[in-house]
């Protein structure tokens, strides 16, 4: 499958607890490498630095879609966009959706992000396997974020 990744793993924490993990914008860079300017509000745009080393760089920038607390969260951003000479603004966003669910043990993410088959030919190789790594770094992160 080239147009999505997929990547779930179940934490041992509250489903409260990894949902303010996801929403709240300092708790979300603390865990994801960024430093953003101001909260997450749906329908606006979330812009910050990159803080993870080699890239403090690059700008971070997502559009935040919705936020259903405490299930759904989910936003719109340009894969794999590090190159500061390029303008990305022309290429359809992927969308990157959060779902959480309550389980025994604490709470199950799931994280898909879909629309990598709309991305230029020449790019989409490089961001689906950055982001298919990225993702899986992302998981082990909030993990020991919200203390699994």
């Amino acid at each position: 499958m080239t147009d999505r990744i997929e990547k779930n793993i179940e934490l041992n924490a509250p489903i409260e607890r990894v949902w303010r993990a996801l929403t709240d914008h300092e708790e979300f860079g603390a865990w994801f490498g960024v430093r953003l300017d101001g909260p997450f509000v749906p329908g606006e745009i979330a812009r910050g630095r990159i803080t993870h080393p080699g890239y403090e760089h690059v700008k971070w920038e997502a559009t935040i879609k919705r936020m259903d607390r405490p299930h759904y969260f989910s936003f719109t951003w340009h894969p794999y966009a590090v190159d500061p000479d390029v303008d990305y603004s022309g290429e359809k966003p992927t969308l990157v959706e959060f779902r959480l669910e309550p389980i025994s043990a604490g709470t199950r993410l799931t994280v898909v992000e879909s629309g990598f088959d709309a991305l230029p030919a020449h790019r989409r190789p490089d961001a689906l396997r950055m982001n298919e790594e990225g993702w899986a770094g992302q998981m082990k992160n909030i993990e020991a974020y919200v203390g699994a």
